[in-house]
């Protein structure tokens, strides 16, 4: 039977959406901005993806393909996969890192929250800290939030000690500004 006519599940599509789904798209129109650190680190992963993985992938798929059959052949088949996924990831840098603007805000001296700022809350949940940083970049295990997410915007201007109205699936949530700081 001809390949033209069956559908392979292992084919993934090879769409920015399917790049990097954990990743939100931006907001139409927006600027993607990015701390000079989040700017590093997706710099630094290009660079490890396309001078250390992909080459190792390519030393397996060669050394698969010269086996002979590749119908049958799991590294051949895993190892082109891999590269498929390697190559969409690489695209998808290199475009975030294209349309990336550096926002330095380290050293800024002001109580007021903007893009960069690491801020301590409390809400009804407890005390807690966020900063503010760009979509690339966002861990919520370490208190990193978008600049587009529901907590940034409703921090975005405020000041140390002003009370902000926080609006979240389970209801409205106060949240008091303790400490505001750039580091």
């Amino acid at each position: 039977m001809s390949k033209a006519f069956v559908k392979d599940d292992a084919e993934e599509p090879d769409t920015p959406e399917a790049a990097d789904a954990a990743v939100p798209p931006l907001p139409p129109g927006s600027k993607n901005y990015i701390t000079p650190a989040g700017f590093a680190r997706l710099q630094a992963e290009k660079k490890q993806l396309l001078e250390v993985d992909r080459p190792e992938v390519v030393k397996t798929v060669a050394w698969a393909a010269a086996l002979g059959d590749r119908s049958e052949n799991a590294d051949y088949i895993y190892g082109k996969r891999r590269l498929r996924e390697i190559d969409r990831r690489v695209r998808f840098l290199i475009k975030r890192l294209e349309a990336a603007e550096i926002v330095h805000s380290s050293g800024r001296d002001t109580d007021q929250v903007f893009f960069g700022a690491r801020v301590r809350v409390r809400g009804d949940a407890g005390e807690r800290t966020v900063t503010i940083v760009g979509v690339d970049e966002v861990d919520a295990a370490r208190g990193l939030v978008s600049w587009v997410s529901p907590i940034a915007r409703a921090l975005i201007k405020a000041r140390a000690g002003d009370s902000v109205r926080l609006r979240t699936p389970a209801g409205d949530e106060r949240l008091e500004i303790l400490e505001v700081d750039y580091p």
